[in-house]
Order: structure tokens, then C-alpha cells, then sequence
């Protein structure tokens, strides 16, 4: 049986994206050896078309010459992938991810959460998962969640859950792309990726290499957030991925004695945001000690509120 571990994954990465990049031999002076970020693995030709201009760092190019996607694992049937993506952190991106998962889960779909966010894993704590991963003959298996939601992250890889991350953006990134061709996921209707918050290694990774259907937009009411999703819908519109909507999260807090509604965080700018982008508002999830309990208990599948499930809805709807 082979045997997957942490080594495995980064040795791969490496073998995989620098021995065998032909720029490395070829082409020293303009290329920055930067291969994660740029996963072209036709350097050669692609000096011939651009050999005055191209840097070979596709992180910063505007031209259209994207690379190609990367292949699911062989064994695996992923129908749809969807990211879930914010501007910046702190605003409940993760909770909503896996609402979401957990939301199509009970829609009846197959559903599974890629957590792409490696230096900051809370995907298996907020489902209540503790089972490591395992290896097969297949590929790395992910874990399953009570309600049957698959989840790989790496801290069912880690040797300790509270572990740091101390890796660069392309090791981080290589990862990523692994938990997308090495795990054995099966049959999946709808996988929701967990992106690290910003526009970083990880989002453009993603947004390159794997075939994202659509992304959700998490936000929260700050004037600053608006402005830093912003950017991450400006992301999405320069790599062509299409937005499903924006989701904001802690809109209001409900006092459970009186009903009064009290805007925490301020007076909501969402609806003005989604005019401005020409994007849709999915929901206003209001701030839930609930809610909060649940995810430390790891029980999110039982708080799934009606508003996600009409979102699920709406998604299902768009990718049957």
C-alpha cells in the first residue's frame, strides 16, 4: 500500500516544479525560477513566442496565455468547484465554507471542502473531525465529516494539529495543487476550496490551475472590508472567474429579549458594493453565539441557517 505523508506532498512539489523546469537550463537569465507561480511547462515555447518580454513570473504578466488546469486525481469525479474567497481576514470565511458544504450536504448532494488555507487550517476543528488521513493504493483519503462532508486539510496530515506552517508561497502553493490531483475523493457533486484571505499565491494558484466553476465572496459591514473585497472581485474579474455573489457575515446582531437589531460593526454597504461590481447579494448572516459555539464544538452541520440553504439552492440551480 503506498503511504502518503507531509514529506511525500513537499518532496513532490518540488520534483514536480523545478527539476524538470526546462527555463531552469535553458533560459537563466530571464527566468526567476519561480515555477509555482507561473506553472508553465512548456517554457521553451513559450520563450520562442515571448522571448524579449517574458519574465516566465505569471504573477505579475497580463498577458492571456494562462496556463493549463491540472488534473483531477484519476479516480476522483469532482461535478463543480467552488471557491470561497475575502478581501481580507477575520471575516468568518471558513464558517461560511463549511455552512456551505454542509448546506449542499443536506440538500442531499455529495459534498466536500478542499481546505486550501495551509497556514491557518480550521476546517476539520469546525466539523468535529479528528480522523487523520490515510493513504491508499488510490491516493491520499480524505476525512468525512458526520453529516458525509469530505475534508482534506493539512492539519490531518500534521503530526500536531497546533503545529506553525514556516513554508514560502510556492511550497504552500505546490500543496494545494497536490490536495487537488493526490487525494482520492470519489464522486462529488459540489467541493468548496477555503482560500486564504487576500489575493495572494494561494487564490491565483487556484484560480490558474484548478477549474473553479464560481466563487462566493465573504464579507463583513466595515467601510475598509468593502474596500478590500473590492479587490478580491476585481481578482475574479481579471482571471474570468465568475461570482456567484457576496455573502456578509456578523450584518446585525438580534437581541434574543427584545428582537431590536443592532448593526455592530455599522450600517451595511452591501447592496451599494454588489451595484457597483454588478454582483449579487446571497445573504446577511447575523452575528450567532450559536453559531460560534457550534463551530468550536465542532457541530456547523447543525446550524445551518434556511439563509445558506437558499443559497445552496440558488447554486444548484446554476451548476445542476
Amino acid at each position: 500500500m503506498m503511504m502518503f505523508n507531509l514529506k511525500f506532498l513537499v518532496k513532490e512539489f518540488f520534483i514536480m516544479s523545478c527539476s524538470s523546469c526546462s527555463s531552469n537550463n535553458t533560459n537563466p537569465n530571464n527566468c526567476n525560477n519561480d515555477c509555482a507561480s507561473c506553472g508553465d511547462t512548456s517554457c521553451a515555447s513559450r520563450e520562442t513566442q515571448q522571448e524579449s518580454s517574458c519574465s516566465h513570473d505569471c504573477s505579475s504578466c497580463s498577458e492571456h496565455c494562462a496556463p493549463p488546469k491540472v488534473g483531477q486525481n484519476q479516480y476522483s469525479n469532482i461535478r463543480h468547484l467552488i471557491g470561497v474567497v475575502s478581501g481580507k481576514g477575520g471575516v468568518g470565511k471558513s464558517m461560511v465554507t463549511c455552512s456551505m458544504a454542509a448546506a449542499m450536504a443536506k440538500l442531499g448532494y455529495k459534498t466536500a471542502v478542499l481546505d486550501a488555507d495551509i497556514t491557518g487550517p480550521s476546517v476539520p476543528k469546525t466539523f468535529g473531525i479528528t480522523q487523520r488521513a490515510r493513504g491508499s493504493e488510490k491516493g491520499l483519503l480524505p476525512s468525512e465529516s458526520k453529516g458525509g462532508v469530505k475534508v482534506m486539510s493539512l492539519n490531518l496530515i500534521a503530526r500536531n494539529e497546533t503545529d506553525p506552517v514556516v513554508w514560502r508561497g510556492p511550497v504552500i502553493a505546490g500543496v494545494v495543487k497536490q490536495f487537488w490531483t493526490d487525494v482520492y475523493w470519489g464522486d462529488v457533486d459540489y467541493m468548496f476550496v477555503d482560500m486564504p484571505p487576500g489575493t495572494g499565491d494561494v487564490p491565483l494558484t487556484v484560480f490558474q490551475s484548478l477549474p473553479v466553476d464560481t466563487i462566493i465572496v465573504v464579507t463583513s459591514p466595515q467601510d475598509l472590508v468593502s474596500m478590500i473585497v473590492t479587490k478580491a472581485l476585481n481578482m475574479a474579474k481579471l482571471m474570468d472567474i465568475p461570482v456567484l455573489g457576496l455573502v456578509e457575515n456578523f450584518s446585525y446582531f438580534q437581541c434574543p429579549d427584545c428582537g431590536k437589531r443592532h448593526d455592530i460593526f455599522g450600517k451595511s454597504h452591501i447592496d451599494k458594493v454588489a451595484a457597483e461590481n454588478e454582483v449579487k447579494v446571497l445573504a446577511q448572516l447575523p452575528m450567532d453565539p450559536a453559531v460560534a459555539a457550534a463551530c468550536d464544538a465542532g457541530k456547523i452541520e447543525d446550524v445551518v441557517s434556511d439563509q445558506l440553504l437558499a443559497v445552496g439552492k440558488k447554486l444548484a440551480d446554476l451548476l445542476p
